[in-house]
């Protein structure tokens, strides 16, 4: 009997450390978990910041392509006017 109550002393004693080290990592773990919390409410607050610049560059760069759009459709038509002109010129001619 003196094995099995030696054994059931070790199994105590290994249970009782185990249990430690888990309350110790778990202790570990939520000091970790609100480390992280207050990085990821400090980068919120950083990107709500930065929000009313990205609104106006979203913007400028809408108004830049509108701009670009009507500048290509103008000499897009002034080009084929040219064109269409001397097509006719040289319908006329060939008649």
């Amino acid at each position: 009997m003196e094995i099995l109550d030696i054994l059931q002393v070790l199994l105590y004693i290994l249970g009782s450390i185990l249990l430690i080290v888990l309350i110790i990592l778990g202790i570990k773990l939520i000091i970790t978990m609100n480390k992280i919390e207050n990085v990821v409410d400090d980068i919120n607050v950083k990107v709500n910041k930065l929000n009313g610049l990205f609104s106006i560059i979203d913007l400028t760069t809408d108004k830049l392509a509108l701009l670009s759009d009507k500048l290509v459709d103008g000499i897009s038509s002034l080009v084929r006017k040219v064109f269409s002109r001397k097509k006719r010129k040289d319908d006329e001619i060939d008649e």
